[in-house]
This record gives structure tokens, C-alpha cells and sequence, in this order.
């Protein structure tokens, strides 16, 4: 991690769109009376946790709008897309990407977009794919699902799931495209959309214990099954309970290494990644 100063000089020179202006008045400020500095507004919470629970628990109206599109359209169009045929997978993720995109753009309703709050999710895609990549010599040890359990809690659930499906999408133009690719867009999607609404509601308690317990249980549970799921239905010509057992008890070692490796990059990455964006989001002003 960069120290405060350094990424806080980085960010205002890259998402700072009137740096210049913006400048002048914090300088005109500092000089009018003894305030804190910006890169100071933001402290982490005194209890322990790593960042504070928000007080408004209620779901608001794009959130809902995510849980229709990921609960139920986006699991039909992969299902139509196993119909009509394996070849059809990058129209299917595209359809992912752009069900994703409807809620998170509902974000916007009501005010002018700027591309500072679409930076930083794309940089944390981005550090998802490097991290996916990075460790490709590892079967299943991948920083993925933490981060994108992280962007969830900090950014919101539509935000989680964005990073999640864009991550997959892009890592695997590095790692090979195939019919598994919208199974693994939504599988590390819905992880950062529960993540960021457990979080919301109060269920998810931001502390090292919790967020490793949560992040070893839903990649096992939701991304193992629903990737073992894929491979029951893409590799068996006939579905049968004798025939997909095996296939479930062979991906159990390789969820539960995922699972753990999951839980190490929390342990160990999660408290500064989220000092940092909670940081930002003060700082700029994202949406959260």
C-alpha cells in the first residue's frame, strides 16, 4: 500500500478533473481558518471495526432493481445460453455486464456522472485481474473473491457484483474464455451483491473474524457449487444424481483451497484496502 500522501498526490493528479481550481479553494481555506486537512476527514473507527456500519440499514430502489436482474434474469440468460449452445458464451457475458450496468447507472439518477467514481472500481477490477493472473501457477489460490467482498462492503452491493463480473470477464481474455465464463461472472458477482447488502442491513459485522468467516463460506458454498453446477451441466449429456456426485466431490478440494486462500487475502488485505477506499469515498465524494 502506498503511504496517505503518495496515493492521495496520485489520485488528485488522476481524478481530479479542475485539479486547479479545486487547489485554490482548498489553499484559500487552509489560509481563512485551521481546518483539517481532507486526507485527515476520514479516521478508522475506535471500536475495532474496520469501517463504520451505516446507520440507514433500508435497501434503496436500485439495489432491489440489482436483486431482480441477478436473481433472475441474469440465471435465465445462462440457462438459455446452455440451450442454444456452449458457443454463445461471450454474447451471454455481455448480457451479464450490461444487466450489471442498469442498477449501477440508476446510481446516477438525478445528477451528472463524473469519472472519478468510475475510476476507482475499474482500478479495483484491475487489481483483480492482476491478482487472478498473478497467481495462475496456484490452482485456485486468488485474491478475486476478497476483493471483491471488499468493493461490495465499501461501494454497495451493485458496485460488488460489477467488480465481480467485469473481473472474471477481463481475467479470462488472460486465462481462456469458454461456457464457464458467465457461471464464474455471476458466481464472484452475487458474492460482492451479498456482501454489500449483509453489510448494509447490519449482518455482516466489519471485523477480521467475520468477514474471513463470511468470505471461506461463500466462496465455498456459492462460487464452488454454482461452478460445479456448470460443470455437471456442460460436461454430462444426461443429468443424473449417480452422475453429478462425483463431479461434487471432486471440485470439493479445489473450493475449499479457494476458500482459504480467500480467507488470507482478507486476513491480510482487507483492513488497509479498506482504510484506503473509505479514505477516497471522504475525500471525492463516491458513491458508496
Amino acid at each position: 500500500m502506498l503511504p496517505n500522501e503518495s496515493s492521495d498526490r496520485f489520485l488528485d493528479d488522476f481524478l481530479d478533473g479542475n485539479k486547479t481550481q479545486e487547489k485554490l479553494e482548498i489553499y484559500k481555506r487552509e489560509q481563512a481558518e485551521p481546518v483539517l486537512s481532507d486526507r485527515e476527514l476520514w479516521q478508522p473507527p475506535m471500536d475495532g471495526t474496520l469501517i463504520e456500519t451505516p446507520q440507514n440499514k433500508r435497501l434503496s430502489k436500485r439495489t432491489l432493481v440489482s436483486a431482480l436482474m441477478i436473481l433472475v434474469m441474469i440465471p435465465l440468460t445462462i440457462f438459455i445460453g446452455i440451450w442454444i449452445g456452449d458457443r454463445k458464451y461471450l454474447f451471454i457475458s455481455l448480457a451479464i455486464i450490461i444487466y450489471t450496468m442498469i442498477p449501477f447507472v440508476m446510481g446516477f439518477e438525478g445528477r451528472k456522472p463524473q469519472a472519478r467514481e468510475l475510476v476507482i472500481l475499474a482500478v479495483l477490477a484491475a487489481i483483480a485481474v492482476a491478482g487472478r493472473a498473478a497467481f495462475f501457477m496456484l490452482p485456485q489460490f486468488k485474491p478475486v473473491i476478497a476483493i471483491v467482498i471488499v468493493t461490495g462492503v465499501c461501494f454497495g452491493a451493485e458496485s460488488g457484483f460489477l467488480v465481480g463480473a467485469v473481473s472474471m470477464f477481463a481475467s479470462n481474455f488472460l486465462l481462456s474464455q469458454g461456457p464457464w465464463t458467465p457461471w464464474q461472472m455471476f458466481a464472484a458477482g452475487i458474492i460482492g451483491f451479498l456482501a454489500g447488502i449483509l453489510f448494509k442491513k447490519g449482518r455482516l459485522k466489519m471485523k477480521k473474524l467475520p468477514l474471513c468467516i463470511y468470505g471461506f463460506f461463500s466462496t465455498f458454498f456459492i462460487y464452488g457449487f454454482l461452478l460445479d453446477t456448470a460443470s455437471v451441466l456442460m460436461y454430462q449429456s444426461e443429468v443424473t444424481l449417480r452422475s453429478a456426485l462425483p463431479l461434487y466431490f471432486s471440485g470439493a478440494p479445489f473450493n475449499l483451497i479457494h476458500a482459504c486462500s480467500t480467507v488470507f487475502f482478507l486476513f491480510v488485505g482487507a483492513k488497509p484496502l479498506m482504510e484506503k477506499l473509505e479514505r477516497i469515498k471522504v475525500k471525492y465524494g463516491l458513491i458508496g
